[in-house]
């Protein structure tokens, strides 16, 4: 089974691909570990395209991250199931602030060691407004459409208990 995980920041998108590849037992890539080296330096895109690219001819995986150049419509292409997490801008924020706290002056396990958590002002304009503008959200439409019967839109904290729910059971 291939899934890929896509969505806004603080939506969840990195907890629930960690759930999905620990129930159905299979690797996880988290593409902000890709982009990412420590202090928040980013890795070349060669290097993070070939780190995808190998990631990518497992049998089973499952992948975390928007990240567009990182193969992004082979992953979508590919993938079995897409889960589109597209929490309200207010809701990603309360999450973001609850992640903060929890993983303040740490790394988390998504990011890449010495990347430390961190909450700015230019993160959270991104949360409210940058990484919300009309042309992303009719890019995830697109996807939806593109896509149809494979994708799954999860857009609040109730349908995904729901949706992660019915994984459990099924298994």
């Amino acid at each position: 089974m291939k899934i890929a995980v896509l969505g806004y920041s603080g939506s969840g998108k990195s907890t629930l691909a960690k759930y999905l590849a620990e129930v159905y037992d299979i690797p996880l890539l988290y593409l902000d570990r890709v982009n990412f080296e420590s202090d928040w330096r980013e890795r070349s895109t060669e290097e993070a395209r070939a780190i995808v690219r190998n990631f990518m001819e497992q049998p089973d995986w499952v992948i975390d991250g928007n990240y567009q150049r990182f193969y992004q419509r082979d992953r979508l292409e590919q993938a079995d199931q897409i889960i589109l997490m597209l929490f309200n801008r207010f809701s990603s924020l309360y999450r973001i602030i609850r992640r903060n706290r929890k993983f303040r002056n740490r790394s988390r396990e998504s990011m890449a060691d010495g990347c430390t958590e961190k909450l700015d002002l230019e993160f959270l304009c991104w949360i409210l407004f940058r990484g919300r503008t009309p042309a992303k959200i009719r890019y995830y439409h697109r996807l939806i459409r593109q896509y149809g019967g494979k994708v799954t839109v999860i857009r609040n904290q109730r349908r995904l208990d729901r949706f992660m729910k019915s994984i459990a059971q099924a298994k």
